[in-house]
């Protein structure tokens, strides 16, 4: 982390600040994450607050999954100190600094960051989750928290729309952990729930080797299905009248789904490979929302 608490004001204001706003998005860029499609149909100022968003939780994550990162935890106890510095007005890191402004610029909630890098130390300790309440837990700290701090700059009217937030997240982090199975198992992590591996006779040494059979395809299918009746859900608590403002929320929605279609077509092979979607779809899909928020949620895409 550049700098200390004494870096304050002029220091990273005016260019100082535009360099810090660049730095989030070459992060956001450099990513090509489903996210950065989705912030092509943000004005400027709000993309720039969404992609220093972006860049703090890539940054937190990051510290997690780096096996180059000697003290983690130490790491990021550092930045619950940072955030401290944000919001204060006093940054000290090119990341913090363009937060420190989309914190001002969009009244940014503190409880929701520290949720994230709650979520990231959940990582440091466990590897394992018993039951989906557990997992769940996880799921809003790390995907839901942010989602709650996205709408904020997206802007919204109805309290409704948070929770379609909470829901997004959850399902998009589903979403992401069926389609890691195989790399976190080489770290020896297993996301998907221990009761649900017993429920389908799957051994945890089945999923750290990597193991495919049709046991491990009716637990994925089961997995798969909590995650769409997330979306589901989240599409319930979305109101009419903040259908424009959440377009590119919902172009997440439909990249993830289109994503999590793919695996499903697949036939969950997970283990070995890693799923993803073309830059091409990704922009068709994100045109698409941009066309069904102007006209209220009417059109359709197969596997969005």
């Amino acid at each position: 982390m550049e700098g200390g608490p004494k870096a304050r004001g002029a220091a990273w204001a005016g260019d100082g600040l535009a360099r810090a706003h660049a730095h989030c998005a070459r992060v956001t860029r450099r990513a090509s994450s489903n996210f950065y499609y989705a912030f092509f149909l943000l004005p400027a100022e709000r993309r720039r607050a969404l992609c220093a968003v972006y860049a703090f939780c890539r940054f937190i994550d990051d510290i997690a999954d780096r096996q180059s990162v000697r003290e983690p935890g130490a790491l990021l106890a550092r930045w619950r100190e940072e955030l401290d510095r944000v919001f204060a007005g006093a940054p000290t890191h090119p990341i913090s600094r363009a937060l420190a402004d989309s914190v001002a610029r969009f009244g940014l909630r503190r409880e929701l960051f520290e949720e994230i890098i709650a979520g990231v130390e959940m990582d440091l300790t466990l590897k394992r989750y018993q039951s989906f309440e557990g997992l769940k837990v996880y799921c809003y700290r790390v995907a839901s928290a942010v989602g709650l701090i996205c709408i904020e700059i997206f802007g919204y009217r109805n309290p409704a729309t948070r929770s379609y937030a909470e829901q997004l997240g959850i399902a998009f982090q589903l979403t992401n952990i069926l389609r890691d199975v195989g790399e976190d198992a080489r770290r020896d992590r297993i996301y998907l729930p221990l009761e649900d591996l017993e429920r389908f006779s799957v051994s945890e040494e089945e999923v750290l080797r990597g193991v495919f059979s049709p046991r491990f395809q009716r637990l994925m299918e089961f997995q798969a299905l909590r995650a769409q009746q997330h979306y589901q859900a989240a599409r319930r608590h979305l109101a009419p009248e903040d259908r424009a403002s959440m377009a590119s929320a919902e172009a997440m929605r439909r990249i993830y789904s289109a994503l999590l279609e793919r695996i499903r077509r697949s036939g969950y092979r997970v283990l070995s490979r890693r799923h993803s979607l073309s830059t091409a779809r990704k922009l068709a899909v994100v045109g698409a929302a941009w066309l069904d928020s102007r006209l209220g949620g009417r059109l359709r895409v197969a596997g969005a």
